[in-house]
């Protein structure tokens, strides 16, 4: 009988702690999707958002070129959520200083659906772009209009 009770004792503190370990994970991963994590401390790199920007800026290219404007919207909406990360990243205000009159100025394009100011507003975007990759000794980047659509499985087309 020692036995079986002892067995069930050491059975009771490993769940204990099994679920305490489980807690203390399900916290950490709560804490860390309320917070993005800061630069350095694991999170994507400048490399990595940028990537992700500059998909984003074709993205909307074609959907302001097919008059998408919920979808061109909602391009901007992620730029900007990328530009406040890369400006989190690099600190000071270099970021707005570039694009913030542009992106401003193409949320206004997209808010009015001004289909014939949309190519110049998104070349003013592009060459605020290039002037920080510039600034920040990276010329080897230059963004211009895609010529293709890398996005084959997504109808830019507005849609009802």
């Amino acid at each position: 009988m020692k036995p079986a009770l002892a067995a069930l004792i050491g059975a009771a503190l490993l769940g204990m702690t099994l679920l305490g370990a489980v807690a203390t994970r399900a916290q950490q991963a709560e804490k860390s999707a309320a917070s993005p994590p800061e630069a350095g401390a694991g999170g994507p790199g400048l490399g990595e958002i940028m990537t992700l920007q500059q998909l984003r800026h074709i993205k909307l290219w074609f959907a302001g070129r097919a008059g998408n404007w919920p979808l061109a919207d909602y391009e901007l909406g992620e730029l900007n959520e990328g530009f406040d990360d890369v400006s989190k990243l690099l600190g000071g205000d270099l970021i707005d200083k570039n694009v913030g009159a542009a992106m401003k100025n193409l949320q206004k394009i997209v808010d009015d659906k001004n289909g014939a100011g949309f190519a110049d507003a998104y070349d003013r975007l592009s060459a605020g772009c290039n002037n920080c990759h510039h600034t920040l000794d990276h010329p080897f980047i230059a963004i211009q209009r895609p010529t293709l659509l890398p996005y084959s499985d997504q109808n830019f087309a507005p849609q009802k």
